[in-house]
Formats: C-alpha cells, structure tokens, sequence
C-alpha cells in the first residue's frame, strides 16, 4: 500500500484540476517582476486557503489588503476564462468593492450576465482547502456555461 502525503495530494489536485490551473495561469499573468517564476503551482495557491479560525483573525476594519483584491479578481478571471474556453464567447470581469468588503462579481458575455456574486466580507475571501476553492470554482464556471448555452444569442451580441 502506497501512502501519498499532503503536498503531493495537493500536487495532484492542482495538476488534475483546469480550474485550480487556471487560477494559477490568472495569478502568473499579474505577477510582472517576476516574484512567482520560481514558486510552485500550490505555493501560488496557498494564499487562497484560510482556515475558519484564520478568518476570524483577520480585521474587518479599514480598507481591503490588495493582494486580497487581486485574488478575488485572479478567481472570477479564471472563472471567465474556463467559460470562454467552453463556449467559445469572449467574457469580460469586474469586481467592484467598497472599503468595507461588500461588493460584486461580474462576469458577462456581450450583453449577458454570465456570473454574478454578491461578496460580503471581502477581507476574508479565501477556502478552508484547495478541494473546496476547486469544487466552488467548478461550480460557478458550470453554471456561467449553462447561462451562455441557454441563451447563446444575447451571449454573442
């Protein structure tokens, strides 16, 4: 019997998962000196896992740390991507956020709303494991696509 251990399970996942991939290719993209280049693809995703006890820790007070923003925008950007990929239909992102964590989402397609989540408490986006930020990515990126097959017409418009 062969046991793996947890960075190899996580190696696994990353390197089985186009989401979790595309999360890293929307990461990599950003990263413009070079900070990256040399970490691994797990490490690039570390940030996005927070324990629930993490969570709490972290101050809800004052504006949204940008590394935060940028791994909310890399997540729904990965999001797009994948339906892109899917449906062959350009998909455009926005997240707008106030300073105390409250936004949106938005992921369109000509002059459909593919994706839109309201955020609440943006300061402590993140998922308790790279399992639950793959399936809740998977999710959204599924239910985007069905959105641009149901209605295919006002998506290429």
């Amino acid at each position: 019997m062969k046991t793996t251990t947890n960075s190899e399970q996580s190696t696994l996942l990353v390197s089985d998962n186009p989401f979790l991939q595309e999360v890293v290719r929307q990461i990599r993209a950003y990263d413009h000196y070079g900070v990256y280049k040399s970490w691994t693809n797990e490490l690039v995703l570390g940030p996005y896992v927070i324990s629930k006890q993490q969570k709490r820790e972290i101050s809800l007070e004052g504006d949204i740390d940008p590394a935060t923003k940028l791994r909310i925008l890399c997540f729904y950007r990965a999001v797009a991507s994948l339906i892109e990929k899917e449906t062959a239909q350009l998909c455009q992102v926005i997240v707008d956020l106030n300073s105390e964590g409250f936004g949106w989402a938005l992921v369109w397609s000509g002059r459909l709303m593919t994706v839109c989540r309201t955020l609440r408490d943006a300061h402590r986006f993140g998922f308790d494991s790279l399992e639950k930020l793959a399936a809740q990515g998977e999710k959204i990126t599924q239910s985007g696509i069905e959105v641009v097959q149901r209605f295919p017409e006002v998506a290429r418009f």
